[in-house]
């Protein structure tokens, strides 16, 4: 088993609810208007300190996507997923980028708050 490297990011960041590990920078928040029946998610054009689990189709809120999953590399908790393929036109603007659940990740900038969630967008008002 090889050496796990974490990145420190600098900056205002978002970090893994369960061990505090940065996920990535609030300038690399693309989209807050993520819905998913289960909450909210947050999309950003970038995330570190991941592992990605297998690709799969999967049908969601916007449409058909092929996404795979992604989990902090520290505690192994699921934070979200990548979107790898929009199979809807009106969605590939979101390929390539990560989705984080906002129930699974904290502001760094004051971690004793959960993140704002009361936006009410969906993702499909997003394009």
């Amino acid at each position: 088993m090889g050496r796990i490297f974490v990145v420190d990011l600098e900056g205002r960041t978002f970090t893994c609810k369960s061990c505090k590990t940065h996920l990535a920078l609030a300038d690399e928040l693309f989209s807050r208007g993520i819905s998913l029946p289960q909450g909210k998610a947050y999309l950003f054009s970038n995330v570190v300190n991941i592992t990605a689990g297998p690709h799969e189709e999967r049908m969601m809120i916007s449409g058909m996507h092929t996404v795979a999953d992604i989990f902090c590399c520290c505690c192994g908790q699921l934070v979200g997923w990548k979107y790898e393929v929009a199979h809807e036109k009106s969605q590939k603007f979101k390929e390539g980028k990560f989705a984080l659940e906002r129930g699974k990740i904290m502001d760094g900038a004051d971690s004793e708050f959960y993140i704002d969630t009361h936006l009410s967008i969906s993702d499909a008002e997003d394009a």
